[in-house]
């Protein structure tokens, strides 16, 4: 039962997402990007506080599992938005 609201809420906010982000203009896709990623740094600490948590040994490794993937997805945005920022420079 609680499975079905909880699948509900990830495909309603598929639609969602999809709809605002393809609405989002060029010029306004660096700043979003820059507060995804500030995002995504919360979401490290979070995974860290998981990781680091007296939990069962699963809970540990899938905590340690998502430090490695906020990390990367966090250095990968900072990168891309660097890289975007680069194009706006005088040469």
């Amino acid at each position: 039962m609680i499975a079905s609201y909880l699948l509900f809420i990830l495909v309603l906010s598929v639609f969602v997402g999809f709809e605002l982000i393809r609405k989002v203009p060029a010029t306004l896709h660096t700043p979003l990007m820059s507060g995804a990623n500030a995002i995504s740094g919360i979401t490290v600490i979070g995974a860290l506080a998981l990781a680091g948590g007296e939990q069962t040994e699963l809970a540990t490794w899938l905590g340690a599992a998502s430090v490695l993937l906020a990390t990367i997805n966090v250095v990968g945005g900072y990168m891309v938005t660097d890289r975007m920022l680069a194009m706006f420079k005088s040469r």
